[in-house]
């Protein structure tokens, strides 16, 4: 397996691609409202990722229909935009999307909440988010892989949650899946070993109930098997010498971001 390190260049350009994906990230959530179909979500995903001059990662994508994998309620990941659905108070809605800004792929996901929801699933939300900060403590140069696996698992299983096993992160770059694959649960051994220029996306998916999921008929759509509520937190991240930069946000976000890692590093110090 061989894993890309990308130069000082190629890092540069995927800043920049991860501050645009985390701009439409935040320009979409905020057009998101009860009434609205899944179809118009990706179509105002689509328009927003283009208004930066970046074409959608996902559009065309080994088929997938859309830009913008729209995943309401039980529905983990890959949800097909659809004119027949539509979203109403109390959903929570993961939005997975990904950019191509000169070449270079960002890979993002978020969930939000339409409107007031339950406290579960609030919590669910929040938590899943969580998980990947606890897994942001061990990507660093020198660690091993399956350490930010580890520490995402066991910070999910503190709640009972049901942690997704078969789907993964992935290496990221000129491609959108590269070497290596990042599990979010807990493997046998501890995985090779990070280095500095290291580009990865890590991508927390965690259900309410168990970790299994179903294939929906469409080949795409892929559900909690027992129609729990699942919910979804991704960022690209690059491995420095001194911890994770996450790419995949905006620069008012970067803020929070760091400031959330300098305190889990003090608290693990």
């Amino acid at each position: 397996m061989r894993v890309a390190v990308k130069s000082a260049r190629e890092a540069e350009l995927m800043r920049a691609a991860g501050r645009i994906l985390g701009r439409a990230h935040r320009e979409l959530a905020q057009e998101i409202k009860p009434g609205m179909t899944t179809w118009e979500i990706d179509r105002i995903g689509e328009d927003i990722i283009r208004s930066y001059g970046c074409i959608p990662s996902f559009l065309n994508y080994h088929g997938f229909p859309a830009s913008v994998c729209v995943s309401v309620n039980d529905v983990v990941v890959h949800g097909i935009p659809s004119k027949e659905q539509f979203v109403k108070e109390g959903d929570i809605i993961s939005l997975d999307m990904g950019v191509i800004y000169k070449g270079y792929h960002s890979d993002a996901a978020r969930t939000i909440a339409v409107g007031e929801v339950s406290r579960q699933a609030a919590e669910l939300i929040q938590r899943t988010r969580l998980s990947f900060f606890a897994g942001m403590k061990y990507a660093k140069a020198g660690n091993r892989l399956f350490d930010i696996s580890a520490a995402v698992n066991d910070y999910a299983d503190r709640f009972g949650y049901g942690v997704v096993r078969d789907l993964v992160g992935h290496g990221i770059g000129t491609r959108m899946h590269e070497p290596p694959e990042v599990p979010n649960f807990r493997q046998r051994r501890r995985g090779m070993r990070l280095v500095s220029g290291m580009t990865i996306a890590v991508e927390p998916m965690i259900n309410l109930g168990t970790w299994r999921v179903r294939w929906s008929g469409d080949g795409w759509t892929v559900r909690t098997a027992d129609g729990s509520l699942s919910a979804h937190y991704e960022n690209t991240i690059l491995i420095t010498e001194t911890g994770p930069e996450i790419l995949s946000v905006t620069e008012e976000e970067a803020e929070e971001v760091n400031l959330m890692l300098y305190m889990l590093n003090k608290k693990r110090a």
